[in-house]
């Protein structure tokens, strides 16, 4: 316990230094502020861009629109970003030997998985609640009737699919030796949720409905109990990969 949260704390250290925590703040701050922005300008930009004598009728901007732009940023932009940026979550500390020396002072294989792991979580976590905390505040501030329903489920969706992201990073990282080895599995496993989500009855049960029926249910066209299958596999999904990505790096020759 006591490497884990030594290793922990120079993981987060690491990050800072390395402008990783400083890149998915900033990113994500980015996409707080402008989230209502761009849904409050949208309507007059289209408008000044129409030429004389067409006419069209744009609806009002609402608080819908704000939050479509919040899961359009966050699951596009936002989790490609999170990908590349932990992709050599395992690679870089093994090319420069800084991780074998560390090893073979005591530290434990798991503990390493395990601090990297919740060094990731952290981050992520930190970067989704401040996204969602000014989208919330200017959205409140710039449409002050705007009624959102399962707002609060709908974003924590999307942040355990982004745990699940996570998993899947680190298994990759365990299996492979570079960052590019891992970034390739991580892209063919989310092609793969994708692909399996194109058949209607595998909807409920995959992991990318997460991130996909956030304005469904916000909207209320998709019932918050309609994902409790989705949420179940991915759980245990996450949790399946922490333990191969275990049982792989403690077999891995370093």
């Amino acid at each position: 316990m006591k490497g884990y949260l030594v290793f922990l704390k120079k993981e987060l250290l690491e990050y800072a230094k390395t402008y990783k925590l400083l890149i998915m703040l900033m990113v994500f701050a980015i996409f707080g502020i402008t989230n209502p922005l761009v849904a409050k300008l949208t309507p007059q930009i289209l408008e000044s861009l129409m030429t004389d004598g067409i006419i069209a009728a744009l609806p009002e901007p609402t608080a819908y629109d704000a939050w479509t732009q919040f899961f359009k940023n966050a699951t596009q932009m936002g989790l490609i970003v999170m990908v590349i940026l932990f992709s050599g979550v395992l690679s870089s500390e093994l090319s420069k030997g800084t991780l074998i020396n560390l090893l073979t002072k005591g530290l434990s294989r798991t503990a390493v998985i395990l601090s990297k792991f919740t060094g990731m979580i952290l981050v992520w976590t930190a970067s989704i609640a401040l996204c969602f905390g000014l989208t919330y505040g200017y959205t409140a501030y710039l449409f002050p009737d705007g009624d959102i329903s399962n707002l609060l489920f709908s974003v924590l969706c999307l942040w355990l699919f982004g745990l699940f992201l996570q998993a899947v990073i680190i298994l990759s990282a365990a299996l492979t030796k570079s960052s590019y080895g891992c970034l390739l599995i991580t892209v063919i496993v989310v092609a793969a949720c994708f692909i399996l989500d194109i058949i209607p009855s595998m909807h409920r049960y995959n992991p990318v409905s997460l991130a996909t029926d956030n304005m469904g249910l916000i909207m209320g066209s998709v019932e918050a109990s309609s994902l409790l299958r989705a949420i179940i596999i991915t759980c245990m999904l996450s949790f399946i990969f922490l333990l191969l990505s275990v049982a792989r790096f403690r077999r891995k020759q370093i």
